[in-house]
């Protein structure tokens, strides 16, 4: 089937479904165990067609960015200063890659004598600038914040401010025209300090694979590291304390996101309620709404699907045009397995938000370490990647959260 094929295909299971809850809900009971049985069977059809259209999606848009790619000549060096380093662009260059290709495949530091002034101290080599913008896009299709954020980059070992509202500029008053009115004692901007903090992970990946003629080792590493280390930063930036880590939407704290964009009310203290999802995003001020989007556990959602409105209608919705997933009440619905899903009293279960005011702040200077013995008994190199990352919501008003009564 195609894209839209599939599209089609899932809004016909979705009918099915709310059917059979139709049913069941005229007749004042809940399903019967035949009903269920169908209803989880229809549910996690819906999810596969979704799934393969996400897929779908990612592989045109990645073959996009292939023809693209020889269409645009990247020379910016992403590559820390040390002392004494040459000047020039010398990751960008052809030999560069082709030496950062071998590496891959072999873990052989031979090809790197000429090209020491780019070996990071604390073991690695940096990736190319192509390679670090490719994992960067690959993370975007893949995890749910980073796709909706905005990013920066700073210089390795430096930091950013990032301007906070932390209160609002009184209301204007009409005033004769060539007076002013009063001025405005509020100081409603403050500025909060990111600092990308250290992380690295480690993927296996076969001698066997990396080392066949025609493989490209680069694109396979770049693929496995890009799912390791975006798993790891999307995790952080729902979950994450804030101490030497990123702040997550998740986590209450007078840095991000206060108690006070909490919402329970409409909630019980066991499951989400169309009233409780109405009353979160009416919390939520308008202006944000047009790039406001929801973000669930699949676990919640399955409990969303049953939700009907107090005219009747059904609030979540399956997306059929190109431009437009899933949605509830209206705005966008994403999908993280990384957002929480335990439902008892008083627990964080979703939220909504403008996410271009959740900032994430990446340091260059990016390295790959090569491990070729390690896992020799089982024939596999090891790669282990270190980057440096932070992330915070720096519009606190921007987000609402979902909480049980």
């Amino acid at each position: 089937m195609t894209i839209n094929e599939k599209r089609v295909q899932r809004r016909k299971i979705w009918e099915k479904m709310k059917s059979l809850n139709d049913k069941a809900d005229a007749e004042k009971r809940d399903l019967s165990a035949e009903e269920q049985a169908q209803w989880n069977a229809m549910d996690a059809e819906i999810d596969k067609l979704a799934a393969e259209v996400e897929t779908e999606e990612k592989r045109v848009a990645k073959m996009k960015e292939i023809e693209d790619g020889f269409k645009v000549t990247i020379t910016e060096p992403i590559r820390p200063e040390p002392e004494g380093a040459r000047s020039g662009e010398l990751t960008s260059r052809a030999e560069y890659r082709a030496a950062v290709q071998r590496y891959y495949a072999t873990g052989s530091e031979t090809e790197f004598r000429a090209l020491q002034v780019d070996k990071d101290a604390g073991g690695g080599y940096l990736v190319t600038p192509t390679f670090l913008s490719e994992m960067i896009t690959m993370q975007r299709n893949l995890f749910v914040v980073r796709s909706a954020a905005r990013t920066f980059t700073v210089p390795r070992g430096s930091s950013m401010y990032a301007p906070s509202m932390d209160s609002e500029l009184g209301d204007l008053t009409f005033t004769a025209e060539l007076l002013t009115g009063s001025a405005d004692t509020t100081e409603p901007f403050g500025r909060r300090l990111m600092i990308p903090h250290p992380m690295a992970r480690r993927a296996k990946i076969s001698k066997t694979l990396v080392a066949a003629p025609g493989v490209d080792a680069e694109g396979i590493v770049k693929d496995s590291l890009s799912h390791k280390a975006g798993a790891v930063e999307e995790n952080a930036f729902l979950n994450g304390s804030g101490s030497n880590e990123p702040l997550g939407v998740f986590v209450a704290s007078a840095l991000g996101i206060d108690t006070g964009q909490d919402v329970s009310t409409g909630n019980t203290t066991t499951e989400v309620k169309a009233d409780g999802l109405i009353e979160a995003k009416y919390t939520l001020k308008d202006g944000y709404w047009p790039q406001a989007v929801w973000i669930f556990h699949q676990d919640t959602i399955k409990q969303i699907r049953k939700l009907k409105d107090g005219e009747g209608q059904y609030i979540w919705r399956a997306g059929l045009a190109n431009d437009r997933g899933d949605t509830i009440l209206d705005a966008p619905l994403r999908m993280s397995r990384y957002a929480p899903n335990t439902f008892n009293t008083g627990l964080y279960v979703g939220i909504i938000g403008d996410f271009s005011r959740y900032w994430i702040v990446d340091a260059l200077g990016t390295t790959i370490q090569v491990l070729t013995e390690l896992y020799a008994e089982t024939n596999e190199n090891g790669y282990i990647i270190r980057k440096e990352v932070d992330g915070m919501p720096v519009v606190e008003e921007a987000f609402v959260r979902v909480k049980l009564a």
